[in-house]
């Protein structure tokens, strides 16, 4: 029955929050028809995801390559900050930023695909970013972010430290236990090597100027989501009115042929009137015509 549990989640784990419970409420039930009463406890005990959290789920569920992608970025910038390689270090943070803004810009799309309606709507994609860096800078947080079973957000703190929220991960098997961050082993904190004082004096500029870049950025996507969701209540007034005038046009119509059609008849009688006309006239002549001769021929 793992297979059952694993579509189970995924399933659940893909469709919006706002009908998580309902979902869960269905497929636990299937798990119980099918005779795993198992599986339909674990799934019941499975939790609702942020709208961020699930989001990221999305991607790692219908784009995995996606994802795939991110992790060996990963990995790519853990081997050069152990390393200390500077310029490549550089590189590769371009490439993170890169790689992030085309994530996130694909989760929206999946999300808008899921929900159409979301098109309009402001999705908290600054969550999605930050889960997506901190993916980037922790293997575990990267593995749980593969999982696709998200159920929150995680932020990235810093340079070499990732805070460790109580991180709930659903496994096939079914619900682990919540997963504290693991300790390093040589200073017992979490967290990745270290780099020197200059190194990370840089790391820490940049990351200043990036969390202003993100700021602006931030403040021009919440601009450009009102200006969108001002231009459809504009288009859906202008789509009432002309639905307004379509129902007006209509009934003009229907008036106008219902006047034409009485014209016609107007005509008709009209010309039947006209007709009838004519022949009393034409009766009344005769019989004029008819007594004057009478009287001529009298005696």
């Amino acid at each position: 029955m793992a297979r059952l549990r694993k579509d189970a989640v995924e399933r659940l784990y893909a469709a919006p929050p706002d009908g998580f419970v309902a979902t869960r409420t269905a497929v636990a039930a299937e798990a119980r028809e099918a005779g795993d009463d198992t599986a339909a406890r674990e799934i019941g005990k499975l939790r609702k995801p942020t709208v961020a959290a699930w989001l990221v789920n999305l991607l790692a569920i219908r784009r995995p390559d996606l994802i795939d992608e991110l992790a060996e970025l990963s990995a790519a910038l853990r081997v050069a900050q152990r390393e200390l390689r500077g310029a490549q270090l550089r590189e590769l943070s371009m490439q993170r930023r890169e790689v992030v803004s085309s994530l996130v810009e694909a989760a929206r799309n999946l999300a808008v695909r899921e929900q159409p309606a979301l098109a309009s709507a402001k999705l908290p994609l600054a969550e999605v970013e930050t889960t997506l860096n901190a993916a980037l800078a922790d293997e575990e947080v990267a593995d749980i972010v593969r999982s696709g079973r998200l159920v929150r957000s995680v932020e990235y703190a810093g340079f070499g430290e990732v805070p460790r929220p109580q991180l709930r991960l659903v496994t096939e098997a079914g619900v682990e236990a919540d997963r504290p961050g693991r300790p390093d082993r040589a200073s017992g904190r979490s967290g990745s090597p270290t780099v020197d004082a200059a190194q990370r004096s840089a790391l820490k500029r940049e990351l200043a100027a990036a969390r202003t870049a993100q700021k602006k950025a931030e403040a021009a996507l919440e601009r450009a989501a009102t200006a969108e969701a001002d231009g459809a209540r504009a288009l859906a007034e202008v789509e009432a009115e002309l639905a307004g005038v379509e129902r007006r046009r209509a009934a003009a119509e229907e008036e106008l042929s219902r006047r034409k059609l009485a014209h016609k008849a107007a005509q008709r009688d009209a010309v039947a009137a006209r007709r009838r006309a004519g022949e009393v006239e034409a009766a009344v002549e005769a019989t004029s015509d008819s007594g004057g001769r009478r009287a001529q021929s009298g005696p």
